[in-house]
This record gives structure tokens, sequence and C-alpha cells, in this order.
């Protein structure tokens, strides 16, 4: 690459606007060491803005992003945001916001808060500015790294938070119930789980304990776990509920049960009893009713609508999926378990044979 700037670069007036260009960042270094994400950011979304401006206006062609990283290197040489891959990234992450002038105008300062990692990682994977919103205001809210980010978006958090069923309308107070709705999310997905396809509720909660961080991240943010098994003591008898956990959030204990099979109206009656006895046993003062989330395999929308239509406690039902299930026209399209082994059978007895042209 040569430092010569094509013609139709030189007519435009690139060599003036290069050179504001480098004084504009060098204000930025400066301002760097108070708040460096968010002054560089912010210096990444009015370039992407002038770039895309240029690109489109004065017709500056394809070498012209190559060009700018080479010019722009050479000035700031320790600097890493300036190669061209970056810098088509940067006018990328402005064109997917700057399409609706009434978001980008008001989301610039929330974009330029978190870091460039999770923005790119953000535009890249979600699929409409709605959910790409909300795992930004996620991000800003509780602080997720990267990975974190990347797992909730890929497990698809945005359309399953809010969606179990639940009773909260009816049996919490306006503010609480509203809460306690998004909290809760539909199915739970425990892709982090090796579990027989026919294990039992006992594997299923040692399972989960044993990967309790990966549990708490799922279950979401505000969970500190209790104890499993905590007894209950009721009248003559002692009652054991699977998972005991507390919300910060909400203020409240959760009582969490682990069923390995469909839902059933039953299921509700016996999490409503120990809801009532961890009210009357451990909630204090200052703690929220007491909220129940059963945990399925499956359940039919309407039974579980029913079963909670007349309870009294806070309860929620949703599904959990151990694994991501592969949509339909993907699976018709791979081999079938029989297929594989075919396969490996038939390659089995290749490396046994001898070469051709050799005897054996």
């Amino acid at each position: 690459m040569t430092d010569e700037t094509p013609p139709l670069l030189a007519a435009g007036g690139y060599g003036q606007w290069l050179a504001a260009l480098k004084t504009r960042f060098r204000q930025v270094q400066l301002k760097a060491a108070v708040a460096v994400n968010t002054e560089l950011l912010q210096f990444y979304w009015e370039l992407g803005a002038d770039i895309v401006q240029r690109q489109d206006g004065q017709a500056w062609g394809s070498g012209f992003l190559e060009k700018l990283s080479h010019d722009l290197r050479a000035e700031f040489p320790h600097v890493q945001g300036f190669s061209r891959r970056n810098l088509e990234r940067i006018r990328q992450w402005h064109q997917y916001w700057a399409g609706d002038a009434a978001i980008a105008t008001q989301l610039v300062s929330q974009l330029t808060a978190i870091p460039w990692g999770h923005n790119l990682a953000i535009v890249s994977k979600c699929r409409s500015h709605a959910e790409a919103l909300y795992y930004v205001q996620q991000t800003q809210m509780h602080g997720w790294s990267r990975a974190v980010l990347t797992h909730q978006i890929e497990s698809g958090l945005w359309q399953r938070e809010g969606q179990a069923i639940s009773n909260f309308e009816r049996t919490l107070p306006a503010p609480q119930s509203d809460l306690a709705a998004q909290v809760l999310k539909d199915p739970y997905v425990f892709d982090f789980l090796s579990l027989a396809p026919e294990h039992t509720e006992r594997e299923l909660e040692r399972a989960l304990l044993d990967h309790i961080t990966q549990f708490l991240l799922e279950l979401g943010t505000g969970f500190a776990y209790i104890g499993r098994q905590v007894p209950l003591q009721v009248g003559e008898r002692e009652f054991f509920p699977d998972l005991l956990f507390y919300h910060a959030r909400l203020h409240c204990y959760v009582v969490v049960e682990l069923k390995t099979v469909d839902f059933e109206p039953e299921f509700a009656g016996k999490l409503n009893f120990y809801l009532k006895a961890v009210d009357e046993q451990m909630r204090g003062a200052g703690d929220a009713p007491t909220i129940g989330l059963l945990l399925c395999k499956s359940k039919d929308r309407l039974v579980a609508e029913y079963a909670l239509s007349d309870m009294h406690k806070p309860l929620g039902v949703a599904s959990y999926q151990l694994a991501h299930e592969l949509p339909q026209d993907l699976r018709d399209k791979l081999p079938s378990i029989e297929a594989l082994e075919e396969q490996l059978r038939e390659a089995a007895c290749d490396d046994q044979a001898p070469p051709r042209g050799r005897k054996a």
C-alpha cells in the first residue's frame, strides 16, 4: 500500500478531512484517561457517520477504507482500532443503529457506555433493534462480560424472559408482580448438563448444583442459593422442597420444584403448600411473599393456567431444556444415528483392508 492518494479522493477533500480527523482523535486520546470507553466509542460513532457520508455522498470507492486505515495507523501506530476490518465494523455499527433515526439519537449515550466488543456482539447476533436494545440495556444494568452477553444472546434470553405462566398479577401487588413476571423465563436452557434422556429428579437436582454457577446465570441476576431439601416442619411431619433461593431485587424467598415429567395440576398444590410453610417459618418482616417456580419437562399451557387460577400463593410454571434443539429443516438434512453408525463401520472396514496394489 502506498501513500499516494487516488485522484477521486483528492478531489473530494480527503486530505483536509484526514487532517481534521487526526486532530479529533488526538483530543480523544487526551480525554481517554478519564473515560476511555465512552470517549473512544463516541469517536467511533462520529467516524462511522463520516465514513457512511463520504462513501455515499462523495462516491469514495472500496479503496477508501484501506487508504484510511493505512494513514491512521501510520500516524497512530500503537492504536489497535484502525485496521481496515475494524473500520468496516465501525461503519456497519453506525449503519445498524442509524437506520432508525429516532432510536439512534436517544441511544448513543447507552451504546458508548458498554465496551466495543459487546457492541459488536450485539449487532452481529441480534435480528432486530428491539432485541439489540434489550441486550444493550441488560449489559449496562448487570455489567455482563462479553462471554456472558454472548451466552445470553445465543440462548435467546430476550425471547424467553417473562414467558413463564404465572398467577403473579392476581397474587402480588402491581410493582412486585410485574418485576416477578420478568424474573421468570420459559423455557430454561440447561445445555451445560450431561444427563441421560430418562434422568430422575434427584439426578437433575444434583447436576444443577454441581454446576451452580451456570445454573445461577441461567436463573438470572438476583438469585442467591440458600440450600437443597431444606426441611420444613409442619405438624409432626417434615417436608423437603427441592431448592430454595432468595432474590435480592424481589426481596423474597423463591422455592424451585423440579419435575422431569409433564406438568400435572397436583404439582401446583404441593408447591403452594411449601410456600405457605416458608412464609410462616422463614419469611421476615421486610420480606415480600415467597414465590414458587415449577420447572417441568413440558407443559400444556391451558392446564397450567387452570391449575394456577385458584391458587392464593404466587406460582410460576416453566419448562426446561437440556440442550438446544435443531430446527426441523436442519434435522431433516442431517444423517440419522443409524446412518452415522453405518459410515463408521464402513470406515473401520476400510482401515483394516490391505492397501491396493499390495498383497494381504
